[in-house]
């Protein structure tokens, strides 16, 4: 590809303030790099999204960007969410930038990574998926649920990236036709695979947060998996339906035992079989209703056509 491109790191933060000290030289200190070795423009940023933080994390956003314009940012009105941070900051940097890179506050993303990333864009990739290599540092209750979650996704048909959460880089014409995804519940790992265009994917390792505590803990990652699974696939409705038809059927078989011994005049009243076969079904129905109903709410937030994020501040 001809010319440099102009690069913008997106990256979200939400209660970031000690991480953020940290973490922000090592960013400048990549895309500097990655401009005295010509892969892009001089020209390049890096754009922090402050998720509505409640600490000082804004204050520091502001002091980067007096000490260096490299650095911009933009502050959301309110708490919204890691998913609609990342968006506010790739339809922010759609307009300005060639390529987008969105990467985590935390510094557990290889930074290097990036210049691959960078280097597959120019052999002519518009969608690059950083992925993580191994899981050896993770718990084995965190490897075990997270590579059951990505395996659950791929037998219900979604289209997602093994391993790969939000470190990727996306070309301006990627984003210009994700801007026509307007999507409210967001996920964005299963979305982008869904835009299309050539793609590929660089392996990096996943290292210890630098500093500060991780602000996903277990209930906030199970409700971005059960959403993520709501959002790209239907088929947990259609497990509904053949597991109704097949409670239906055995039920139908019960009821003709149940003549028959009526018939032949060899009933016995109890109890506990009467009582398991009311839980059971009860159970299924309750079940079924759940996530019919958790479909019903999505639809009935995106009739609403409510903004995504709203931007109330800027460095610039």
């Amino acid at each position: 590809m001809e010319g440099t491109p102009r690069l913008f790191i997106v990256v979200p933060c939400y209660n970031e303030e000690q991480v953020l000290p940290e973490t922000a030289p090592r960013f400048l200190d990549k895309i500097n790099e990655m401009i005295d070795r010509g892969a892009i423009n001089s020209d390049s940023r890096i754009l922090f999204v402050d998720d509505g933080s409640s600490d000082s994390t804004w204050n520091i956003i502001m002091a980067l960007n007096r000490q260096d314009p490299h650095f911009q940012g933009i502050r959301q009105s309110r708490n919204r969410g890691h998913q609609n941070a990342v968006l506010a900051g790739l339809m922010e940097a759609k307009d300005k930038a060639d390529i987008v890179i969105s990467i985590d506050c935390d510094g557990q993303d290889d930074f290097n990574a990036m210049d691959a990333m960078v280097d597959k864009y120019h052999e002519g990739y518009d969608v690059v998926y950083g992925v993580r290599s191994s899981r050896e540092t993770d718990t084995f209750f965190k490897r075990f649920t997270a590579q059951s979650f990505y395996k659950l996704l791929a037998a219900l048909g979604a289209d997602t990236v093994y391993n790969h959460a939000d470190y990727r880089l996306t070309s301006k014409r990627v984003l210009e036709a994700f801007a026509d995804f307007h999507e409210v519940n967001l996920f964005l790992r299963g979305l982008f695979p869904l835009v299309g265009f050539p793609s590929t994917t660089v392996e990096y390792e996943r290292h210890e947060r630098i500093a500060g505590h991780s602000h996903y803990p277990l209930r906030k990652m199970l409700a971005l998996a059960f959403n993520g699974i709501t959002s790209l696939s239907i088929k947990p409705i259609r497990i509904i339906t053949a597991l109704g038809a097949i409670v239906s059927l055995i039920s139908f078989i019960g009821v003709i035992w149940v003549i028959t011994k009526a018939a032949m005049g060899d009933t016995v009243s109890g109890w506990a079989s009467t009582a398991c076969i009311l839980c059971f079904v009860s159970g299924v129905q309750l079940l079924s209703l759940g996530v019919i109903g958790e479909y019903i709410g999505k639809i009935y937030l995106e009739t609403k056509h409510r903004p995504r994020y709203i931007i109330s501040d800027r460095t610039e």
